[in-house]
């Protein structure tokens, strides 16, 4: 086989991520995207664990065509059951089962000894082949599972009907030539392993995730379990952008091997997760960063004026960066916005760009200078986000070196407007305290930054924030001209995950 084939789990192990909950309108928007960029299969959630997971699984199988659709199930007939029913309306259904193989995980967690592991797996794979004909195993721990057994489950569920065998990483403790020799060995010592797909599914515990993921492709695997931008829990998964990339840009370490990933919508992708997931991408991170291509040295500059490939691996449009430039001002028209719209790759229907340039209108009387970045705020804060059930109104702030901070803040709920006052530690503070005694909800600020969408003193700041309330985690992000506008609608749209329907149904992460 020369092609790898990419399996994201944003939307299952990148949603356990703490904070990371999406609601179902979220998911079916984020798979699309991962549809478009290419994945193979897509694992869009845990059926069993929530009707709201059960329902978001079925609506993407139903939704999304190009890809595979996945659900994960335990090796019970229960949540295999869910899986096949959530799958129903995919085009090409994968049921993913998974048991724990190691000797840590099989006598404190399931009290089970090796020959009932065993009956479970093929049982629980036969199981399942009886209902999809594509099933995927996993020997949960598979990394610091004996060998030998590993070997035995292994060879059972390909003999019980699983077409892949993933092992994974589950704690993200193996390097990657101890990582990449297990899949070696797997390969020697399996006599049916030819009949299945060797995965991979490696966490990054010890920031080692794509590097044994990229050890067991040299070593025969032809699957790579990740997630975009890393997320997921813990310390996160192996990065889908970093892995594609590694194997497009090295083809001479891999063989020429290949994927299906259209790496020029990678940027656009990993911006969207970051967005809905409320999840700020470090501007160091590999491939998506904001300083990916940006060049300090006055001796980096000079050689990437004279020939780009003298410091840059990559090229800035091979993964869908696009030159930072003045497209727009406030006497732009309609069909100019929507012309550079569609230049920097967004569709958008005749009702969202309606509502996309009055916004525009509205920033531009703001800024003198609206640029692609801006645009793309207006259309990820503003268009792409489920019906509020709290909308930002109006707010004031009464602040100063020596005065205590007060705001008066109104919000839109059904139509009704409902206003509050409050004190507090600085203006941010006393916007946040007004709206918990509207919404009768209170939250605590966990974390809180800002950067700027674009350069300049009138630029849009963007604002992330995650708030705990109650016992959950949640993130979110906003941005405007207006620093504490940014800051109220970041904190509103948080309020608005946590009251919605679809949050309230979803797992929390354990």
């Amino acid at each position: 086989m020369d092609k790898v084939i990419i399996f994201d789990t944003t939307l299952r192990d990148g949603e356990q991520a703490p904070g990371a909950s999406l609601n179902k309108e979220e998911k079916i928007q984020i798979a699309g995207a991962l549809s478009e960029l290419g994945v193979d299969v897509i694992e869009a959630g845990f059926p069993v664990s929530s009707k709201g997971d059960f329902q978001s699984v079925k609506s993407v199988a139903a939704a999304v065509k190009k890809s595979s659709i996945c659900g994960l199930a335990r090796a019970l007939k229960k949540d295999i059951d869910a899986a096949y029913e959530a799958l129903k309306k995919a085009h090409r259904p994968r049921i993913h089962v998974f048991l724990a193989t190691s000797k840590i995980h099989m006598k404190y967690k399931l009290k089970k000894a090796k020959d009932e592991i065993v009956r479970l797996s093929c049982d629980s794979v036969k199981y399942a082949s009886k209902l999809v004909g594509d099933v995927e195993f996993s020997p949960e721990d598979a990394s610091r599972t004996d060998p030998e057994f590993l070997f035995r489950v292994v060879e059972t569920v390909i003999k019980a009907g699983a077409k892949t065998v993933n092992i994974p990483d589950t704690v993200g403790y193996s390097e990657p030539q101890e990582y990449g020799s297990l899949i070696a060995a797997i390969k020697n010592n399996v006599p049916n392993i030819n009949k299945a797909v060797i995965s991979v599914h490696c966490h990054d515990d010890l920031g080692l995730a794509v590097a044994n993921s990229l050890s067991a492709v040299k070593n025969g695997a032809r699957q790579i379990e990740c997630t975009i931008n890393g997320i997921g829990e813990r310390a996160g998964n192996a990065s889908l952008e970093e892995i594609v990339m590694a194997l497009k840009t090295r083809p001479d370490l891999f063989g020429g091997l290949s994927t299906a990933i259209k790496s020029a919508r990678i940027y656009k992708t990993s911006r969207l997760v970051s967005k809905l997931t409320g999840f700020t991408v470090a501007p160091n991170k590999a491939i998506v960063g904001a300083n990916a291509f940006r060049h300090e040295s006055g001796i980096h500059q000079d050689g990437v004026l004279k020939k780009r490939s003298t410091y840059e691996i990559i090229s800035p449009q091979d993964v869908g960066f696009y030159e930072t430039g003045l497209v727009l001002g406030k006497h732009s028209g309609r069909h100019a916005l929507k012309e550079r719209l569609k230049a920097i790759g967004i569709k958008l229907s005749e009702v969202q760009l309606a509502r996309a340039f009055e916004l525009f209108k509205s920033l531009a009387d703001k800024k003198k200078q609206i640029f692609d970045e801006d645009l793309i705020a207006i259309v990820e804060d503003e268009i792409r986000v489920s019906s509020p059930i709290w909308q930002l109104d109006d707010f004031r702030i009464n602040s100063g070196f020596r005065a205590v901070p007060e705001a008066w803040v109104r919000l839109k709920r059904k139509g009704k407007n409902f206003q509050a006052e409050s004190s507090g530690d600085g203006p941010v503070d006393a916007c946040y305290k007004a709206i918990d005694k509207i919404t009768g909800l209170k939250g605590r600020l966990v974390d809180y930054s800002i950067h700027s969408v674009t350069a300049g003193k009138d630029a849009q700041g963007e604002v992330a924030i995650k708030i705990r309330i109650k016992n959950d985690i949640i993130s979110a992000r906003a941005a405007s001209t207006d620093i504490i506008e940014a800051s109220a609608k970041a904190y509103i749209n948080a309020i608005n995950k946590f009251s919605s329907k679809e949050f309230r149904n979803e797992p929390r992460p354990s």
